[in-house]
Order: C-alpha cells, then structure tokens, then sequence
C-alpha cells in the first residue's frame, strides 16, 4: 500500500479572486461598471447636479430634453436629472442600510448554526422560520408609523426580516465546509471555534452570501421605490425615485417622458443587481469545481502510476465526481486510464457503472449538480480538470469532440443540416460564404454521405438513424479532433448500419491519426475497435487491459460475468447468463468489493476493506484480491 496525494487542481487562473473572475465576465464587468458610475453620480450629486433639485423653474414647466435640461423638468419645472442624482442618494443609501443589517443578522447566524449544529442551529432555525412568516409589508408600515417615516429605520427593519432567509442559505453552506478535512486539521491545531469560522468556513460562503446579497439589494430598491411611490418616506418635496415615479404617473397622459428617466435607472439599476449576482454565482461555482478538496487518500498505485503521464494524449488519474450540496454523493471513484494519440480504448461497463459520468467529466460537461471533487485531467502534457468554461470551449469541437448516443438529440429539428454543420465550422474555422458551403460539403463527404448537397439542405426529420449519426460524426470532425469520445454509437442502430458506423470510425481514425474514446456495453463494438479496454463497475476501474488480454484472459469476476453474459458467447439453443442483480447505485456502494454481491468467487475477506488496484504484467491491472483463483495461476502482489 502506498499514500498517493492527489494531483493539486489548477483552477482556470491559479489565485485568481472572484472579484477579478466577475470583472473578466463581459456580463459582470458591465454590471459593476452601471453600478459604479451610479453610487459615484449619486454620492457628488451637489457637485455635478445642474440645479437645485427644489429649485422650480415655471417658465420650463414639463419641458423636454434639451441644452438646458439634459433629462427635461416635471409639473412644476423642477429638473429631472439633478433630482434623480438627489433622490438616488436616499434610494441607495436605504439599500445599503437593508444590506448590511440583513448581513449582521444573517452571516453570523447562519455560520455557527451550520458550524456547530446542535440547540443552537435548531433554535436559530425555528426563530428563522417565524421570522419568514411575519408579513413584511405589515411591520413596514408600522415601523414607518412609529417612527416618523424614517425610510432608515423601514430599510433596517426591512433587512432583519429578510435575513432568515439568508441565514438559511449560509447554514447550508457552512455545513457542507464543516466536513472539510482542513476544517478539522484546524481544530487539532487548536485554533478557537471563532477562529475556525472566520478563516476557514467564512471563506467557503462568501460566494452564496454576495450572490443573495445583491439580489435583496434588488428587492429592497424595489419595496423602497414603492414605499415612496406611495409617499410613505421623506414628505414631498423631497427628491425620491419613488416620488418621481408618482409625479409622472400624475401627469402620464400629458407627458409620459416624465416617467423615462426614474423609470430606466430604476430597471437597470434592479437588472444590475440581478446580473450581478448570476455572475457571482457561476464564478463561484467555476472556483469551486476548479479548487477540489486538498486531501490525501489512501490506496495502492496503479500500475500507470501516481501522476498523469505527459508522453500520451489523455491521462486521467483518480478522478472522482461527487453531487454538490450539504451532503455530497460520490458518483465516480478514483477513476484512471490513459489515451495515446491513435490508440482507441473502450470504456466498458453496465449502465450506472459510471462511464458517461467519466466522459462527461474529461469534457467539463458535468452536470451543474456535480463537479470534479478529486483527481487530474491531463491533455496533451496540461491539465484541463480546473478549465473554466471559456477555456474548455477552446479545446471542445476543436481538439476534443464527442458523439453522443442519441444522434437525433444532437441535431436541432428547426434547422437543416447543412446549417447545423455550417454552425459548428463556423465556430471553429470562422469561414463563410462559398468556403463555408465547401467545407460543409466536404465534412458530409467525409462521413460518406451520398449526395451532401441533398442532404444538406433536409431537416433532421427528413433522414435515418444511420445518416443522423453520420452526420453528428462530421459535426465532431469539423475542427479536426485530435480525441473523439464516442458515447454509443451505434446503441441504437440496426446492424447492418451499426457495421457501417465502426468502418467508418475506423477508416476516419487511419485517416486522421485521431484517438477515441469508446464508452459502450457492446464487446462486438470493443472486438471491432479497441486496443485497450478499461472495465468499469459502480464508479470504479476494475480491470485495464489490452482487449487481446481482456478476451482470451479476463483478471477481473466482472469482466469475465460481462463476457460470459454477451450474446455473442452464448451457444445457440441455450439462455444468456445473465449477472444476477444489479449495479448498486451510489449511496449503497458497499465498503468493500462493490462486485462482492453478485460474484461467485467473492470470501468474507472481499468485504472487509477497500480493494487495492493489482499491478499485472506490462500495464494490467485489475482490482481484485481472488485472481488467482481467477486465472487459475498465483499472481504476485
């Protein structure tokens, strides 16, 4: 047994902030840009306003834009723009004030109830569950009422009762960050609990906190323009949004431009906010998939080795993929093979054993519920398992490609064919015109599609299964792969035309020098194909080998059950052996073998411990402790 650490995970910019990942989003960029500008206009108002935001100036009653007035004068030529920039020095300061007492409340709140558990977390939760059903609006006007209508205390109070909310959100975050390993290694250290929170469990929620601040911030500009819309804050005439918004809406048949101004700034200010936090939250989310847990796991090397080799095309090594959540679900366990450039390799295994999941995880198309919570993706001598989207879109269609199963899936019915392969060269050549058509035709030529042109100008509707998968093949080969993950092929094909589709992966592959990944449950594809197989069961590699070896020799009870259940091995006349049960999903995996159940070679030892991966002669391996009485021979360990 040896301790391997797991490769440290490069995210897209290694120390990158999430300040600086929201700026680099075009959507994020503009929305704190908006935002700046806004506070910055707001705060130096009595700088930069025109006028007087009370001076009336009736000889320019309602009057439009213009020279003198860049936003135009209401009923009684007060000017629009300097008492927008006024009112929004009210507006913006009581969304602050809302803010920062939701904050108060809800940060702390939240991360020792989540941090500590117990009677404080229960307390804390009930308290939070009255609080959400105390009517807002009621203790609005009252606090209004009570205190003369200070918008200040109205957005205080505003701000506590949403922070149950919050606190909700930050104690879910906080609970899941407790189980970090490093957590705990705090804790040993002798680190106060207060400690603890602060520099290791704040840090993990600080992306759910900004994402639910800033859309309260939205809602809370909204219940305070409504507020003075109905003149329930600062008494006319003093410059509000909400009291603009009134005016206007007074005099909206003879002047509707009234409206424009607050009711933009308004809007946009709102959809700021909005995108604002959208952008926090992918960012987040992209640093979290891209920064997995640092920990140390305890296994035997497999015979490839610990680390990803540079010297193949794709090296995977320990990959693991867990759901996301309070209590996250290990949906892949450490998972490694490796891809040299030419080479096809089969993935092979039972449905829910894993091997979409794996493909999905080297393309970085898992689904928003999971991420990569281990393990190294290397491509080409460089790791792309901490790409953000942006960069793995450099590498998807153009280097990296995938054909799914479902060919028909691929293709948008609203569209032809030649426009949804034109789509794609588009995207990775930016050709157009003549050279566009051409390049069409020929990717369809490819794919030995009799007449392209035909079918180029046919909906997906309009052609068969067969021609579908062809054609989703030349939408894989338009940027020239260099790795094609082929998610099965031809499952669901007729025979005939599944033959045709493997002479056609083959020829492609002679053509092109181009290595695939071959995800299927079919050993005729695998015997027609492959030159190396990888064996998966329950999230699991339990056997790699050559598929000369995997045929005439399986070192696996699975490989073997798999092989013998085929029914290409059945003699004719005589049932199919099929393997008793089924792959045990995810939350039942077993603490040993998890083939143990359904194996008739498994002992009481099989079920005692973790299973270690066994070296085997040349780059075999294989995840088993009876080998030997599988191949009939002592292997040594």
């Amino acid at each position: 047994m040896t301790t391997v650490p797991e490769p440290a995970a490069t995210p897209p910019a290694a120390g990158t902030s999430l300040v600086r990942s929201v700026l680099t989003s075009p959507r994020g960029a503009i929305a704190v840009a908006f935002l700046v500008l806004l506070v910055l206009a707001c705060v130096l108002a009595p700088l930069i306003a025109p006028y007087d935001p009370l001076a009336q100036h009736l000889s320019a009653v309602r009057a439009g834009p213009s020279g003198d007035y860049w936003l135009g004068t209401d009923s009684l030529g007060r000017d629009l723009l300097s008492r927008l920039l006024h009112g929004g020095r009210s507006s913006l300061l009581g969304v602050l004030e809302a803010v920062v007492a939701q904050l108060v409340v809800a940060v702390p709140c939240g991360l020792f109830a989540g941090y500590r558990g117990g009677a404080f977390d229960r307390i804390t939760m009930r308290v939070a569950e009255v609080v959400m059903s105390v009517p807002v609006i009621i203790i609005l006007l009252a606090v209004l009422s009570i205190f003369d209508r200070s918008m200040t205390s109205a957005m205080i109070a505003f701000g506590v009762l949403g922070s149950a909310g919050l606190m909700r959100v930050v104690r879910g975050a906080a609970l899941a960050a407790r189980e970090e390993l490093y957590v705990t290694a705090a804790e040993l250290m002798g680190l106060s609990r207060l400690q603890v929170v602060v520099r290791h469990v704040l840090p993990r929620c600080r992306g759910v906190i900004v994402v639910q601040a800033s859309l309260f911030a939205a809602v809370t500009l909204g219940v305070q323009t409504g507020l003075t819309f109905l003149s329930l804050g600062p008494p006319p005439p003093a410059p509000t949004w909400g009291g603009m918004v009134a005016d206007a809406a007074s005099v909206f048949n003879q002047d509707a431009w009234m409206l424009v101004p607050p009711g933009v700034t308004i809007a946009l200010t709102v959809l700021a906010f909005g995108v604002l936090g959208d952008v926090v939250r992918d960012a987040n989310a992209e640093k979290q998939a891209a920064a997995p847990r640092a920990r140390r796991r305890r296994h035997t090397a497999p015979a490839t080795g610990a680390t990803p080799r540079e010297d193949v095309l794709l090296s995977v090594r320990d990959l693991s993929v867990a759901t996301d959540g309070e209590h996250p679900l290990a949906l892949i366990d450490g998972v490694g093979f490796d891809i040299e450039a030419g080479e096809t390799v089969g993935l092979v295994g039972e449905s829910g054993s894993g091997k979409t999941m794996t493909a999905r995880a080297v393309m970085g198309l898992l689904p928003r519920n999971c991420r990569i919570a281990s393990g190294a993706v290397v491509f080409d001598g460089k790791p792309i398992h901490g790409l953000d989207q942006r960069a793995f879109r450099e590498l998807r269609g153009r280097r990296i490609a995938m054909i799914s199963q479902e060919p028909m899936a691929a293709l948008d019915p609203s569209f032809r064919i030649g426009s949804l392969v034109a789509e794609v060269v588009r995207a990775v050549d930016d050709l157009k015109g003549a050279a566009l058509r051409a390049r069409v035709v020929e990717l369809l030529r490819m794919v030995e599609i009799p007449d392209p042109e035909g079918v180029a100008r046919r909906f997906p509707h309009q052609i068969s299964g067969g021609m579908a998968q062809r054609v989703a093949i030349a939408m894989a080969l338009a940027g020239r792969p260099e790795l094609l993950i082929a998610d099965e092929p031809t499952t669901a094909l007729d025979v005939t035309v599944q033959a045709e589709i493997l002479d056609l992966l083959r020829s492609l592959q002679r053509e092109n020098h181009m290595a695939i990944l071959l995800v299927t449950h079919n050993w005729g594809v695998v015997a027609d194909l492959c030159t190396k197989v990888v064996v998966m069961y329950a999230g699991q590699v339990v056997e790699t080998a050559s598929a000369a070896d995997i045929f005439s020799r399986p070192a696996h009870p699975y490989t073997r059950a798999l092989l013998q259940s085929s029914p290409e091995n059945t003699p004719l006349g005589e049932r199919i052996r099929a393997i008793p049960g089924t792959v045990p999903s995810p939350h039942e995996w077993p603490t040993g073998c998890r083939f143990a159940s359904r194996c008739d070679l498994a002992r009481p030892e099989c079920t005692e411990g973790a299973i270690p991966v066994e070296a085997l002669s040349g780059d075999r391996i294989s995840r088993c402790i009876r080998i030997d009485a599988l191949l009939g021979e002592e292997v040594s360990r």
